[in-house]
């Protein structure tokens, strides 16, 4: 399926607004191709390409509303389409919360689309499924990984006039490699828009060198460490927070933004002050569609400045009950950091961990936004400015809020998952328990 072209979905989305009769109308289409490779015990074992469109319409009437969606563009299928959403609308109950559509919208342009991207063939994944496997061979390691690739569109409009249109690509790897003997495990990924800034040969040699350096971890005692957290194990649990900005969870006393007897911590102190979060849909490094999920235009949006709490995020309806206006949910999150390597913090540490990543994370506390989960692929104790041994993997209970405050020093930001996350440093973080898991 070639990318339609913001003429071709424009008059697509115009046609099909045309057989409505409801009081409104949504209409959204996207599509593209997504190819992937995969490959487990150093054998690629599945490999495709799927090239795919859908039109999905919403069909309201007052504040009840109803949604289809086909695969199908000729007029009668649209038609038929238009009025099975009418039909179900007029079935389902009202929404109390529902809010009108939104009238004509002004998006700005971002970069999104590669062309290096949208050209990747399955030669290209063949060729770096080889060269991601002959290492692991040569070392007598084995290896698990996965590429998945996409070039499409979406676009969206509405009978109220609204019509937003964007083109876009990515590229996604991520490697484990583990000893032969089970001992050892490392991991590594990277995700672009463009696939020239791709360096898998790098992403697979470093998840072989954290396997082969984690073998046959030693147990050191739970408690609080000093911990250096690579970018994607600060992602891991930095990602959490952007969720607790809702203003709605703050105001209604649920989230860690809830004040004591009433209203929201907004305009407070609560990390360092060396802590500055943003969102840009434009930014050249993650660059995003420019709206949300309810068409709303995203902008640059300062979060956190500074330490201090200075926005949240409004869905259209709590915004229209709080009288004040919506602000979209953050995408393509920038976390500030600082100029130390990674080897600066573990020179700078006399007894700490290295953590390379974390996983099956978990919500204890809301209100303080703490969690649990465990340390993987690749865990180490430093001593005296030097990384001694691989240990044993952890269970930690950690809240972001805390490890905003005790930060020792931050590196560059890197990409990870879409956002821009430091490697950090991070003093007295709560180690709970020991785990067998390699």
């Amino acid at each position: 399926m070639a990318i339609l072209t913001k003429e071709e979905a424009k008059q697509i989305i115009d046609k099909t607004l045309s057989f409505a009769k409801a009081d409104e109308t949504e209409v959204s289409i996207s599509g593209g191709k997504t190819g992937n490779i995969r490959y487990a015990r150093n054998t690629v074992n599945t490999s495709g390409e799927t090239n795919s469109i859908s039109l999905n319409i919403t069909s309201v009437f007052g504040k009840q509303s109803g949604s289809t969606s086909i695969n199908e563009l000729d007029d009668e299928s649209l038609k038929k389409a238009v009025a099975r959403a009418e039909e179900i609308a007029k079935l389902a109950p009202e929404n109390p919360e529902y809010m009108p559509m939104l009238g004509p919208q002004e998006y700005k342009e971002t970069k999104t689309f590669f062309d290096s991207t949208d050209q990747i063939d399955p030669d290209y994944r063949a060729q770096l499924a080889i060269d991601s496997i002959k290492p692991c061979v040569d070392n007598n390691l084995t290896a698990a990984g996965y590429l998945e690739d996409f070039s499409g569109f979406t676009a969206m409009g509405n009978s109220k006039g609204m019509f937003g249109y964007n083109k876009g690509t990515s590229v996604d790897f991520t490697v484990t490699v583990r000893t032969n003997d089970g001992t050892g495990s490392g991991y590594s990924g990277a995700d672009f828009n463009d696939v020239n800034l791709l360096k898998s040969g790098s992403v697979t040699n470093l998840a072989v060198q954290k396997a082969m350096a984690s073998q046959n971890a030693q147990a050191i005692e739970p408690g609080k460490y000093t911990v250096i957290l690579e970018p994607r194990a600060a992602s891991d649990l930095l990602g959490r927070l952007t969720f607790g900005l809702d203003a709605r969870s703050a105001d209604e006393g649920r989230s860690f933004m809830s004040k004591k007897g009433g209203g929201t911590r907004i305009g407070e102190k609560i990390f360092d002050e060396r802590v500055n979060i943003y969102s840009d849909p434009a930014n050249t490094e993650i660059p995003v569609a420019p709206w949300s999920g309810d068409g709303l235009p995203l902008e640059k949006t300062q979060w956190v400045e500074n330490g201090v709490v200075k926005n949240l995020f409004y869905s259209r309806y709590w915004a229209d009950k709080q009288g004040v206006e919506p602000v979209p949910r953050p995408r393509g999150v920038i976390f500030e950091g600082g100029d130390e390597s990674l080897a600066d913090m573990v020179r700078s540490t006399e007894r700490g961990v290295l953590v390379t990543r974390f996983w099956y994370i978990r919500s204890v506390d809301p209100q303080t936004l703490l969690f649990t989960g465990l340390t993987r692929d690749g865990t180490f104790y430093i001593e005296d400015g030097q990384i001694k041994f691989p240990v044993k993997n952890f269970r930690f209970n950690e809240s972001p809020i805390i490890m905003l405050n005790n930060i020792e020093s931050m590196g560059k930001p890197q990409r990870v998952d879409g956002s821009l996350v430091p490697a950090m440093k991070i003093r007295d973080f709560t180690f709970s328990s020991l785990s067998d898991a390699v």
